[in-house]
């Protein structure tokens, strides 16, 4: 199968089985402790790598797929907002599982669980590498062994981010719109009179500009460490894998391109420079924390646990960490509740 049924829709990247991923900037975490998550500062521009016959290196035309621009160390996660039917999406870092740290196959295993599901995964943060947390995606250099994939594997040879979906088979899939038709219609029921709504239709990707023609150069090539560590779960599938396609519907490579890389290829200005943690966090804009009480988090894999952090290659990372205030950390979705006091019996 190959990604020609993938497409960009503005930054968004749309996979067969109504599978929608954007990646997000966001605020690098410190890489001790455990933190709320991090606010998205907007979208990364996201390009085809096909467009660019002329500058694009021949190593990733030959991959094909779509290339995104990104800082040394920057921070990035992946919403699955606008995906609308259920899907099992694989995430590979270097072609490395980020969910089980598993080795990259065409297939959907639930031992240990290669995938995540959607909808109900609003969003993908890192590396599933703790009970209740992962570890932070973080951009860094191939060739320095800092990588998921060069601390799991030993080489480093992909880079990039490796995206593959599967939908739910014909019947399974039949027997869910179903269930949702007759949902909606009880709740139509129920709301007598509401006003419609729509979101914005989807804006076709800008016309650029072509860059100067000229031979295409090796680019220096990018992967994705870790940093940081966050609360956030990654969801046990509670449906039976036969539930499943048994081939994947559509897969995407996307490759991470320098900033200097980036204007060369694109003829494009890169995004500024992320913006300082500390300065968000004085000015009392949100973080935030996210629980779905109905869902199962997947326990991590001992490959994944043992995977460290990018400081451990590129320093200490001096960026000033300034905790949120109360308050600051906003919950998402179902609250967890205050607990139960006990006393005497």
């Amino acid at each position: 199968m190959t990604d020609s049924t993938v497409r960009i829709d503005g930054n968004t990247l749309r996979l067969p089985g109504g599978v929608a991923v954007r990646f997000i900037r966001t605020l690098r975490l410190p890489e001790t402790g455990t933190h709320p998550l991090p606010p998205g500062l907007g979208e990364f521009p996201v390009r085809r790598v096909a467009d660019f016959p002329d500058t694009a290196p021949e190593e990733w035309r030959a991959r094909g797929g779509v290339m995104l621009p990104v800082y040394l160390r920057e921070a990035m996660w992946l919403s699955f907002a606008g995906t609308a039917e259920p899907a099992a999406l694989q995430v590979g870092v270097g072609k490395v599982c980020a969910v089980s740290g598993k080795p990259w196959s065409d297939r959907l295993s639930r031992d240990p669980q290669n995938y995540l599901v959607l909808p109900r995964q609003p969003w993908l943060d890192g590396i599933n590498s703790g009970k209740g947390t992962v570890r932070q995606f973080v951009a860094v250099p191939l060739g320095l062994g800092a990588t998921v994939e060069g601390q799991v594997t030993g080489e480093e040879v992909w880079g990039g981010v490796q995206l593959q979906s599967f939908p739910l088979t014909e019947r399974e899939l039949t027997k869910w719109r179903e269930d949702e038709r007759r949902r909606s219609e009880r709740a139509r029921a129920i709301t007598l009179s509401s006003g419609g709504y729509g979101g914005m239709p989807a804006m076709p990707m800008a016309a650029q500009a072509p860059p100067a023609p000229g031979a295409p150069a090796a680019a220096p090539r990018m992967g994705l460490g870790v940093g940081g560590s966050m609360r956030q779960e990654v969801y046990e599938d509670d449906r039976p894998l036969t539930s499943w396609a048994k081939e994947p519907a559509g897969r995407v490579f996307v490759h991470l391109v320098t900033p200097p890389e980036w204007r060369r290829i694109t003829g494009e200005e890169p995004p500024p420079s992320p913006v300082d943690r500390a300065a968000y966090t004085r000015a009392g804009l949100p973080w935030f924390d996210y629980y779905d009480q109905d869902a199962e988090d997947l326990s991590p894999t001992d490959t994944l646990g043992a995977v460290k952090p990018v400081g451990d290659w590129l320093g200490d990372d001096h960026e000033p960490w300034q905790q949120p205030a109360p308050g600051q950390v906003q919950p998402l979705k179902d609250a967890k509740g205050k607990p139960v006091e006990d006393g005497a019996w």
